[in-house]
């Protein structure tokens, strides 16, 4: 992958002092401020959203988009004179977080708020374009809380939206919030552009290591076709080294089956279980952290551990999942533990699961779909696995994909 002739674009030129860049800071006023991590959000209303003067303004939110005390960005913008909110438009799982995995909340009016709220789900290219011709908005502003994988829709979310706005002719804001599984570095294949589907639309690493402001930057310059007039307002007091728990922020389950940071901090490797005819954990209390099936025994937790992967270890687990795979039925399998989530690399624990099922159970299968091709983003992983190859040969098998992705992201990134 090379630099796009539009990566200056990205940067930001003339996109203003609120989107572009932190205020100067001394080294221990750096350390308080980095102790208080303020969203984008937060940084637009205490500038009395002077970036959204004289505009007729459209959110693109969920659940997530909440100030340090819990309340929504809709509410807050809807009750201030400051900022004329005309609609909001909603992702998978809705405005309002009343859709399961697969779902959204249709088109209605807010009852709290009394604003038009959109269905993004399942829209791209002209439609989506004319539904925020449609609602009368001048800008659309982003703000949702993403986890870090390639395959989680918030993200290809921010691109449509991105793309169709630019067709619309609209202003793009996007409000930055921390990546909760830190931005340190990208891990896991890199997509091929011929398994480009909504739960990954262009060739990033499985685990991006980036915020949304900072993949609304990428999008931009290296794969729309017309960039967006795009402006950032990026976070203060966050570090690509930071958990979510050392940002001070409310945590709210971005969709039903991410609970907790815990979850963010596996999803990138076991999340590829969907892939299989294992149950990866949903309808249970720890979704993608509980993997099994019915027939498997206490081995595949043995042969995982004896893998000896870094900062986690397995436990021999029985579970019966209220929805989804085995509902109400009682099967075997694994709990992932994470002990050092420094060490921990989420994409290779995946891969070591996924070797490891395989030798360990007769009955393992991938999909008949062949779903996990587009979770892993080519057939690679499914075929080596299936030739009998171990882990490393497995993760070996990206690393020069990934050494280029790395190159592009680096142009990309906000924060140190």
């Amino acid at each position: 992958m090379s630099l796009s002739r539009r990566s200056l674009l990205a940067a930001g030129g003339a996109l203003g002092a609120v989107a572009t860049a932190a205020p100067p800071a001394s080294a221990a006023g750096e350390e308080s401020d980095r102790r208080r991590v303020r969203t984008g959000f937060e940084r637009l209303a205490a500038d009395g959203y002077a970036l959204l003067a004289g505009e007729r303004v459209g959110v693109v939110t969920n659940p997530t988009g909440v100030t340090r005390d819990a309340r929504h960005i809709v509410d807050v913008m809807h009750a201030d004179a400051g900022v004329d909110l005309a609609a909001v438009f909603g992702p998978e799982h809705g405005f309002r977080g009343t859709a399961q995995a697969g779902g959204s909340e249709g088109r209605y009016d807010d009852p709290a708020t009394g604003l038009p709220v959109y269905d993004t789900y399942l829209k791209s290219g002209q439609p989506l374009a004319d539904v925020f011709t449609a609602s009368g908005v001048d800008t659309v502003v982003f703000d949702i809380q993403d986890v870090g994988a390639r395959f989680y829709t918030y993200i290809w979310t921010l691109y449509d939206c991105m793309a169709a706005a630019a067709l619309a002719g609209k202003r793009f804001v996007v409000l930055d919030r921390p990546n909760p599984v830190t931005g340190r570095a990208a891990l896991g294949p890199v997509l091929d552009r011929a398994f480009a589907t909504f739960v990954g639309r262009e060739p990033i690493a499985q685990a991006h290591g980036m915020t949304v402001a900072e993949l609304a930057r990428l999008f931009n310059g290296e794969f729309l076709t017309s960039p967006v007039a795009l402006e950032t307002v990026r976070m203060t007091g966050w570090r690509r080294t930071d958990f979510f728990d050392a940002t001070g922020l409310p945590w709210v389950p971005p969709s039903p089956n991410m609970p907790t940071p815990d979850t963010a901090l596996v999803y990138p490797g076991t999340c590829l279980f969907e892939g299989t005819n294992l149950s990866e954990g949903r309808g249970t209390t720890r979704p993608f952290e509980l993997l099994g099936a019915e027939g498997v025994d206490r081995r595949w937790a043995e042969a995982a551990n004896a893998l000896g992967l870094p900062g986690v270890r397995f436990r021999e687990a029985y579970f019966a999942p209220t929805f989804s795979k085995f509902q109400g039925r009682t099967v075997g399998g694994v709990q992932v533990h994470v002990h050092d989530r420094e060490s921990f690399d989420p994409v290779r624990t995946g891969i070591g699961l996924l070797v490891t099922a395989r030798n360990s159970w007769s009955g393992f299968a991938w999909r008949a779909d062949h779903w996990i091709d587009k979770l892993t983003g080519s057939t690679r992983v499914r075929t080596l696995i299936d030739a009998g190859a171990d882990v490393d040969e497995t993760v070996g098998a990206w690393q020069t994909d990934l050494t280029a992705f790395r190159a592009v992201r680096k142009e990309y990134l906000l924060y140190r």
